[in-house]
């Protein structure tokens, strides 16, 4: 199926000119969205990039319903809002492996649906009106690794020992990401790289904090730290820290260019992280939302580019999210 793109300018962020003359032409719009959960510091930037863009349109309205982490919760919400009679509904998974009967509900309602940085099971099944916005996991941790490879390889280790702390792992961005790493280590290039332990942290800053201690309790002998994203890679410095580890003798890699993370890069704790425009796909999702609600065809798989962030380039990302 080929569908007209109208939304190439989501991968820079769609300025509120052209939603605000599609959403006036349409009339007055009301958007479900269903958040996997609110204190999730990543989600909060992408929640808030929508809520601040919707501000900026006229006669466009959000409801925004937290999740909690509960599929079940999830799916509720999505049928409360089928039942209040939204315009369009933005989610934001909480389990990747469970939204077809999402995508059927909204489709037996006539419901556009839009799902938003966690990438459906269903992604090629998709009806014609429903879409998937985010960035291309592919690119998240193939950059995040490489960058290890290389500072490592500057730092003349013939061999080097890895730790992996994997995302959810009923979570698409979690399983790419950590395939990612393994593809980038079987190249030539970065073969001398080995991964010593490859464990589950949750996406969660607190059980990264004590995998890593656990890890460190146990002996094991590493020379980077791989993360799925920010929050995990923040917590094992802190464990990392606290164990009397200087961050000059280890790695530390992330992913999604969060404040905490800038600011532990400036402090010369974390080496490496990818930018995640949270907001350009929180602004994006509505973006397509609002174009399904009114007719409009859509692109089913708009990306948004992750771009790596080091501390040669940090200035750069400082305000941007």
């Amino acid at each position: 199926m080929n569908k007209k793109l109208l939304l190439a300018a989501a991968a820079v962020g769609i300025g509120a000119g052209f939603i605000g003359v599609m959403s006036s032409a349409g009339g007055s719009k009301t958007v479900g969205v269903a958040m996997a959960a609110f204190d999730d510091n990543f989600l909060t930037v992408l929640r808030n990039g929508m809520t601040d863009y919707a501000g900026t349109l006229e006669g466009v309205e959000l409801q925004v319903e937290d999740a909690e982490d509960d599929v079940g919760k999830q799916l509720n919400q999505i049928e409360n809002f089928i039942a209040s009679g939204v315009d369009a509904i933005i989610v934001n998974a909480v389990d990747t492996s469970a939204t077809q009967a999402m995508t059927d509900k909204a489709a037996a309602a006539g419901i556009p649906l839009v799902y938003v940085n966690r990438q459906p099971i269903n992604i090629d099944t998709l009806p014609d009106n429903q879409a998937f916005v985010a960035s291309n996991e592919v690119d998240s941790g193939t950059l995040q690794t490489t960058e290890v490879c290389r500072l490592l390889k500057d730092a003349g280790l013939a061999q080097a020992n890895i730790l992996v702390m994997q995302g959810e792992l009923s979570n698409q961005a979690a399983v790419v990401r950590t395939q990612d790493i393994h593809d980038v280590i079987a190249t030539p290039d970065c073969s001398f790289m080995t991964i010593v332990e490859e464990q589950t942290a949750n996406w969660d800053r607190q059980e990264g904090a004590d995998l890593m201690t656990n890890w460190l309790t146990s002996g094991v002998k590493f020379d980077a730290v791989i993360a799925n994203n920010d929050e995990m890679a923040v917590g094992a410095i802190q464990a990392l820290k606290a164990g009397g580890i200087s961050m000059d003798d280890v790695v530390v890699a992330g992913i999604d260019a969060t404040q905490d993370a800038l600011a532990a890069m400036q402090a010369g704790d974390l080496d490496v992280t990818v930018f995640q425009d949270a907001a350009g796909q929180g602004s994006g999702s509505l973006d397509a939302a609002l174009a399904l609600a009114n007719g409009q065809p859509v692109e089913q798989k708009v990306y948004i580019p992750f771009q790596l962030v080091t501390p040669a380039n940090l200035a750069d990302y400082l305000t941007a999210n």
